[in-house]
């Protein structure tokens, strides 16, 4: 973590103001490690708290609504569903610190990204829990009661799938930088081959490992859900076709490897999490094939969106340069499981 991040000095004030932490004794410093939305711990003696904040530069989509997502979580917390951190503090004043942003509690935890901790021995069983641990609770994120709890209130399901297909083919062509035949061919190919049935549910929409705080190396329990920016009212396969995107297996390229472990020993297997899911939900799931190259063209047109930002010189995280090349892989692998009609 980078210590006292440019552009934050008229955060101490506020945080004077509002939860009474000492300017003087009080430490925030960036996490390190996200490719969207920018997160801060706030260290004090009373306490220990996480900041989020838009992205620097173009504002792409409603992705990036801080203001939303606070809200989501309180919706949530009223509803009862307990894997959150709790929402303390929303300010949609950009004079602060140049956009909104909101607070909220810091949920101790381990939390796996794109490799394994050093020092840790995470072994197939491990592994394997946290597979079901993950799929179980995507699965209990779709059965959430949504009339009597208002989080029908939080999206428009009706439409959903059409909305977007549509909607993230125009974000691949407003953020285009490169010739990419494969991914406007699957673009084409989601426009002409939308399932007819429409399922509804509370949906995450990025839903994979990196977003789960675990109780820790001896146990996978999912402790909190992170980063609901996404998060509607729509249909769950298309949130499963998501986190299936993010599932990389041993044998994927290694720019789909770099978002989610998924691919060491012990894990699910792509197949595996589809069955499992199927076992524990009454949806029919014929239509797999569509959800998962959704999935993959989103999270290229995510990593596009990315890669314009930086060839724009919005950020200099050199991270970013590789992008286009998940970019290249979704569309790729997308491409192949459509005519091989394997996922």
């Amino acid at each position: 973590m980078n210590k006292e991040p440019k552009g934050l000095e008229n955060l101490f004030p506020y945080l004077e103001n509002k939860l009474k932490l000492d300017p003087q004794s009080t430490i925030i410093s960036q996490f390190k490690g996200g490719y969207s939305n920018l997160t801060y711990l706030i260290q004090s003696p009373s306490g220990q708290y996480v900041l989020r904040r838009p992205p620097l530069g173009l504002k792409i989509s409603k992705a990036h609504d801080m203001v939303r997502e606070f809200r989501i979580l309180e919706a949530l917390k009223k509803a009862g569903y307990k894997k959150i951190p709790d929402p303390i503090i929303c300010c949609e004043d950009e004079d602060v610190i140049g956009a909104p942003f909101f607070i909220m509690e810091k949920v101790e935890g381990l939390i796996l990204r794109n490799r394994i901790p050093e020092g840790l021995d995470l072994n197939t069983d491990f592994f394997r829990k946290l597979s079901q641990n993950t799929m179980d609770g995507l699965l209990e994120l779709h059965h959430l009661e949504l009339e009597e709890s208002g989080l029908s209130e939080l999206g428009k399901p009706h439409g959903y799938v059409e909305r977007q297909v549509h909607g993230w083919s125009e974000r691949y062509f407003r953020s285009k930088t490169d010739e990419l035949a494969e991914m406007e061919t699957v673009s084409d190919w989601l426009k002409t081959n939308m399932p007819k049935n429409e399922n509804i549910g509370f949906i995450h929409n990025d839903y994979k490992y990196d977003n789960l705080v675990l109780t820790g190396p001896e146990d996978p329990e999912i402790k909190a859900v992170l980063d609901w920016e996404m998060a509607t009212v729509g249909d769950p396969l298309m949130d499963l076709g998501t986190s299936l995107a993010y599932w990389a297996e041993a044998k994927d390229p290694d720019t789909l490897k770099m978002f989610n472990l998924t691919h060491p020993q012990g894990n699910f297997s792509r197949q595996d999490a589809i069955d499992y899911y199927a076992s524990k939900s009454n949806l029919k799931l014929d239509h797999i094939l569509f959800y998962y190259a959704f999935g993959l063209f989103k999270v290229g047109v995510i990593a596009q969106q990315i890669y314009k930002r930086y060839t724009l010189g919005f950020s200099q995280d050199p991270r970013f340069a590789g992008l286009i090349h998940v970019v290249r892989a979704c569309g790729k692998t997308a491409l192949k499981s459509i005519k091989t009609e394997k996922i």
